[in-house]
């Protein structure tokens, strides 16, 4: 996610000898994304990826089984978001992976499909064809990278209504308010699509919106991170965080290291505007459940990401 790159860059600002920090900069691996990025906006937008990659992970972690699942092999997009930062403030995006689209001008399926069939570039194309939005910039973390932030960070606080658990995803919390997540429990909160509540008279509620009421968890776990971004102002507690997640992100070449510092301090404390895309549930002739944009509707939203 874009927090772990400004990490990156704020260790300088924060004091950071600027060699180390270069040096993990520079470790970072870049894309050559200039054909697929691009259109003229009032603002920036950076499309936000996180894939399902589980290549640097070490088997023996907790909650293994459903983190590597049975037989999971390749990598997909997990999360799929816009961040815009402009004069008028800064607005977040969520984008569902199940949202039915032309893939790359071609045929349409789910969107998160772009990205496996044919990588970062296919992936921003089919953003900017689907929601007529200009991308200027490209960040990827894997959950390694996801892991490893949390762990840096110490955890991230979540505030719960209700105790809650997800037998797929792992989810298991006790209790409501505030819980602090380590790095696996995190994982599994920002994955659930089958999130149940433990009600006060101890009913149960399951989501019954899958994949949309994952993205608007994804959401408050976000802004819980850039919460947690205000208070790194040690310069070797930022250090140690860049050194967990420079080797799992992945960025467009068009960004620089003074960018990234840039963007780092508008980061710090961030409280974007957030939003989710209006979408119709449907069933493809093929039994595919997916979501449909109600075009019309969105176009008020999409315009301020324009």
């Amino acid at each position: 996610m874009l927090v772990a790159l400004a990490l990156v860059a704020a260790a300088v600002g924060l004091g950071v000898p600027t060699a180390r920090a270069w040096w993990a900069w520079r470790g970072i691996e870049r894309l050559a994304l200039d054909d697929a990025l691009g259109g003229a906006g009032s603002g920036t937008n950076y499309l936000l990826v996180g894939t399902d990659s589980r290549a640097d992970l070490d088997p023996a972690i907790d909650n293994a089984p459903l983190i590597f699942g049975d037989g999971v092999a390749g990598e997909r997009t997990d999360t799929i978001a816009v961040l815009h930062l402009g004069g008028d403030g800064a607005r977040l995006l969520a984008v569902p992976r199940d949202l039915y689209v032309p893939l790359d001008g071609g045929a349409p399926s789910r969107i998160n499909a772009a990205y496996s069939r044919g990588g970062p570039a296919a992936l921003v194309r089919t953003v900017r064809a689907a929601l007529d939005i200009p991308i200027d910039h490209y960040v990827e973390v894997d959950f390694a990278g996801f892991l490893g932030l949390v762990d840096a960070l110490g955890g991230v606080t979540v505030t719960f209504d209700h105790p809650a658990y997800d037998p797929k995803s792992g989810l298991d919390v006790a209790v409501a308010g505030p819980v602090r997540l380590d790095a696996v429990d995190a994982l599994a909160y920002v994955r659930s699509r089958d999130y149940h509540e433990i009600l006060p008279d101890g009913s149960v509620r399951r989501d019954p919106t899958a994949d949309l009421g994952r993205v608007q968890r994804q959401q408050r776990f976000l802004a819980a991170v850039f919460d947690e971004l205000a208070t790194v102002r040690n310069p070797w507690r930022a250090a140690a965080i860049v050194d967990e997640v420079a080797d799992d992100i992945r960025l467009d070449d068009r960004l620089g290291f003074l960018d990234a510092l840039r963007l780092a301090w508008r980061l710090r404390g961030l409280d974007p505007e957030t939003a989710t895309l209006p979408v119709t549930p449907f069933t493809t002739a093929s039994g595919a459940a997916v979501l449909d944009l109600r075009t019309d509707e969105a176009q008020p939203l999409l315009n301020a990401f324009r």
